[in-house]
């Protein structure tokens, strides 16, 4: 659900989405607080060891992600697309799981390597499926090419020429910030400094692009007599053509930054998986032996 919402349905569909977050969470956290300190269970009991037991095959389940993706002979079982939303859900239901078999606690340290290692692993995933969105077309959608990006922004050109000509310095605003994005610079902390307040800065930029072109089109409005809705229907498709504009700007300057980084995390984050697969079996293996 990202970007404006496109319709007062979807609005309301948005905020029942993140009001069921919240409170999912809520719930999670104070369910966390009683297994914690209220000694409702221990590690080793029934419900205790079912919990570990459950989650550990959810985070087990996850290898089956990158077999879908690599096996050839796996191709018809089901689209990437439902492959990734299991991989996700997985990744966030077995830590919570294993945390809560864990009852918040570490004891011994194979208990403890194994904890950490999994915390590690969906950690990095959180930080992966961040950057995952930024190089695809939607969260489950295929990866963005520069063509395709620099097609997108062709098309944001054309369509943003009615936005200049409410106010002459609004063209002169959103080259500025165009140079700013695709600027050579030599040092390396620049570089850094950019990427990170690029898209801050357009988000201010639209802002206040927005705040302008609404008070000149409040200003035509009183000269022509326009219906309300007229105003509405008008603004609403100026802010669209400025935020559209700012966003594909930010996104071609920095795809390439965000594919970079998104083979980083992947070399980063095999090794965890690895870590915590040997981690896992170890402390299996040490709870049934001891």
């Amino acid at each position: 659900m990202k970007g404006a919402a496109k319709s007062g349905t979807e609005t309301v569909l948005r905020w029942v989405w993140r009001s069921s977050i919240v409170l999912l969470v809520v719930l999670l956290l104070v369910l966390a607080w009683l297994v914690a300190f209220g000694n409702l269970f221990k590690p080793g009991s029934d419900l205790g060891y079912n919990l570990g037991l459950a989650g550990g095959l959810m985070m087990l389940s996850l290898l089956l992600y990158p077999l879908r993706k690599r096996v050839r002979a796996l191709d018809r079982l089901g689209r990437m697309e439902t492959w990734f939303r299991y991989h996700m859900f997985m990744g966030i239901g077995g830590p919570v799981l294993i945390l809560f078999h864990s009852t918040f606690k570490t004891g011994s340290m194979n208990a403890t390597i194994a904890l950490t290692a999994m915390l590690l692993v969906a950690l990095s995933g959180v930080v992966g499926r961040f950057v995952y969105r930024h190089i695809h077309r939607g969260l489950y959608g295929r990866e963005l090419t520069l063509a395709e990006l620099e097609a997108e922004f062709k098309d944001r050109q054309e369509s943003i020429d009615s936005v200049f000509e409410l106010q002459p310095n609004i063209e002169q605003r959103l080259k500025e910030f165009h140079q700013l994005a695709f600027a050579e610079l030599d040092s390396t902390s620049q570089r850094i400094w950019r990427f990170m307040t690029l898209q801050h800065k357009g988000k201010s930029l639209s802002r206040s692009i927005r705040h302008d072109a609404k008070k000149v089109l409040a200003d035509e409005a009183k000269k022509q007599n326009w219906p309300y809705a007229q105003l509405i229907l008008n603004y609403s498709l100026a802010k669209r053509q400025i935020d559209d504009y700012v966003y594909a700007i930010i996104r071609l300057a920095q795809i390439s930054s965000w594919t970079k980084l998104f083979s980083l995390w992947h070399i980063a984050h095999v090794p965890f998986i690895y870590m915590l697969l040997f981690s896992g079996i170890v402390h299996v293996v040490a709870v049934h032996l001891y």
